[in-house]
């Protein structure tokens, strides 16, 4: 090769003979696309990105973009997914090979491959650790059973929308003519939203393309499938979810891969499910916390579904009798629209809502109303719906007394062997720690040595039990925890319950008394005032409307906003002055924070390295460390909402510097 004397020049001459070098296939090596780039399961942050192996022909034809993969890294056999299949590398050095194809199916499309991407990125995590949650892990078994698809995706068995009638129009009619409407979705009191998202994917697959639909748990879950039977057929649907177990929900997504499937519904481990052609992605309750994936980098499935909505421009349905403010900042971005129904249509569907002692004549019958956990016209209430039905009863903890105080001075009463708290969780028998489970016949308060209790809190059971005694006769039934009621019939009847665990009552409940909301109140969570305007809302839907005696009673305080949001019926009302306060606080969603947990070393390591990343007109503010324990520390991080992508990459930025100089000490970043 001819040398020059000037040196850019002969670098550029070197590098094109390296390059010709590197493009003559070695042997055992003919197909036109040599080269997959490979997403390897490494979780450092460093080396969060594909990697270039060699195909040899005898998996050439095996090896197609998305199969799962071994091969050879860092001295170890690593799994890994095929991304895309290439004519040459990038890659300077000498290329190693596959090893083995795992399997030749495709699970990992390019869609949710992207998909996973960007959600990794959202959140300052790594693909590795997206992937793991949206392919469910392999089972050879299931894989070798023969594929059924002799037929195509059958037609819905209706085509009705009456769920859809007390709502403007509009969202349906777009989903029939292949549009992509975003809405954010608020029930009228009582609605079936089951059937309401079974049609829904009616019409979107009647157009010809895919739905998926989530729902917070196995319970909801189980009343989304009845109505998708009920719509699209016994084999019209696929449900994925966690409660199948590893072989059933494997079975289940190879038939989403395979195309056998159209619609698609599932809870929060449905998310990313490779459902082809998808014209509608659409979820109930998106406040419920189920939806938060427990693992890392900790996705929320409403999120996951939005951005699927935006990088595969589908339609998108956040549903719930109440409004998230997550929800409503999507409305005020202006990413989707307002689907709620007239006042007059709500009205005529909402329960008569009271709260105890909110009158003047409340508190000159009843002078302890506001006082008395069980006021009187609750009790007039409750005996009034007797007589035509099933009466609610929630109550927001479970158990019998799971909490117990001196009954001189109130300190919490706890274990002499680990200080936990002392509980009953029967009518006799000593109390007992809810930690390590001892009895504790012989407690004494150490601040006064007094050895009476009394509860704290009262729990459903104890509830359930003083009911009983106050309506002799009556049949007395209990949901929550081990124990959850899916139906009831519309036979008089009370149902005690603790949130979220409230059973559909055939007909509707005639009343449903609200007990404690001081203490769904209390919580020490950011979210507790939503979440409780979450419960009881849900709650109060599955009573009658007003016109037909149903009626709703609030033991709390009548000045407190979340339950006149209640009163009003006005979950988006309250959503958007949530989110106005929470502005005002620089607090999520108006703002976008991060929490950052480990060791006290490790965690201001990676504050010293972000703060340089950031550019000022970023707002980066920095709230901690603070303890957690001996061995743990906390802080928050947080900046304006436009400027959380950069917060993300920067934050993985600074990982990535850390796992590189292999810092001791591992920071969880939520």
């Amino acid at each position: 090769m001819p040398v020059t004397s000037d040196p850019p020049e002969q670098l550029t001459l070197l590098r094109e003979t390296v390059r010709k070098s590197r493009t003559k296939q070695p042997a055992g090596i003919t197909s036109p696309l040599p080269v997959a780039r490979i997403a390897v399961d490494i979780p450092l942050p460093h080396l969060d990105r594909p990697f270039d192996y060699l195909v040899a022909d005898d998996v050439a034809e095996a090896a197609q973009p998305g199969t799962r993969v071994k091969v050879w890294f860092a001295g170890k056999d690593l799994d890994g997914f095929i991304l895309e299949r290439l004519a040459e590398s990038s890659h300077e050095g000498k290329l190693s090979r596959i090893r083995k194809v795992v399997s030749p199916e495709q699970v990992l499309t390019p869609e949710i491959a992207d998909l996973c991407r960007a959600v990794a990125d959202r959140y300052a995590g790594v693909l590795p650790d997206v992937t793991r949650l949206a392919v469910p892990p392999r089972h050879a078994k299931v894989e070798g059973e023969p594929l059924r698809c002799d037929q195509p995706p059958r037609p819905p068995l209706s085509t009705s929308r009456s769920a859809w009638a007390p709502y403007p129009s509009g969202f349906l009619e777009a989903l029939e003519r292949a549009e992509t409407p975003r809405a954010v979705w608020t029930a009228v009191p009582g609605a079936d939203w089951a059937l309401a998202l079974a049609q829904a994917a009616a019409v979107c697959s009647a157009a010809g393309r895919g739905a998926l639909l989530l729902a917070p748990d196995a319970r909801d879950l189980e009343r989304l499938a009845t109505a998708c039977t009920a719509v699209l057929g016994e084999g019209g649907f696929v449900t994925l979810s966690a409660d199948l177990g590893p072989t059933a929900r494997y079975r289940s997504f190879l038939k989403v891969v395979r195309g056998n499937a159209r619609v698609v519904i599932g809870t929060r481990a449905a998310a990313f499910a490779p459902v082809a052609n998808l014209g509608l992605v659409a979820m109930w309750d998106d406040g419920d916390d189920s939806y938060a994936e427990a693992r890392a980098p900790y996705p929320h499935a409403r999120e996951v579904l939005l951005l699927r909505a935006f990088k595969q421009n589908c339609a998108a349905l956040l549903g719930g009798f109440a409004r998230s403010a997550e929800a409503a900042a999507v409305i005020e971005s202006g990413f989707a629209a307002e689907l709620i129904a007239d006042r007059t249509v709500i009205r005529a569907a909402a329960p008569s809502v009271h709260i105890t002692g909110e009158s003047d004549v409340d508190l000159a019958r009843d002078p302890a109303a506001r006082a008395a956990r069980i006021p009187h016209r609750a009790f007039e209430i409750a005996r009034e719906g007797l007589k035509t039905g099933p009466v609610l009863i929630q109550v927001p903890r479970a158990g019998y007394l799971p909490s117990l105080v001196c009954q001189t001075c109130r300190e919490t009463s706890r274990c002499s062997t680990c200080a936990g708290t002392l509980r009953r969780t029967g009518s006799s028998g000593p109390p007992s720690c809810s930690i390590c489970g001892r009895p504790a016949a012989d407690h004494r308060c150490p601040e006064c040595g007094d050895n009476r209790m009394r509860a704290a809190v009262v729990g459903a059971l104890r509830t359930a039990e003083e009911l009983g005694r106050a309506f002799p006769g009556v049949l007395v039934r209990s949901s929550g925890g081990d124990h959850m009621l899916d139906h009831i019939s519309g036979k008089p009847a009370l149902i005690v319950t603790t949130p979220g665990a409230e059973p559909v009552a055939e007909g509707g409940y005639t009343a449903a008394l609200l007990m404690d909301t001081w203490l769904m109140l209390s919580r020490p969570d950011l979210r507790a005032p939503e979440e409780a305007v979450r419960r009881w809302l849900n709650a109060a839907a599955l009573v009658r409307p007003a016109s037909e005696g149903g009626t709703v009673i609030l033991v709390g305080d009548p000045s407190d906003i979340p339950l006149q949001a209640i009163v009003r019926w006005s979950p988006e009302g309250f959503a958007t002055r949530e989110i106005e306060e929470r502005r005002t606080a620089r607090l999520a969603p108006a703002a976008k924070l991060a929490e950052l947990t480990g060791p006290s070393e490790a965690v201001t390591d990676l504050l010293d390295r972000l703060r340089p990343l950031l550019p000022a007109t970023a707002g980066l503010e920095v709230l901690g460390p603070v303890e957690v324990d001996e061995e743990t520390v906390r802080a928050i991080v947080r900046t304006p909402r436009a400027a959380g992508p950069q917060l993300a990459r920067s934050l993985k930025e600074a990982q990535a510097a850390r796992t590189t100089k292999k810092n001791p000490g591992s920071v969880r970043v939520q």
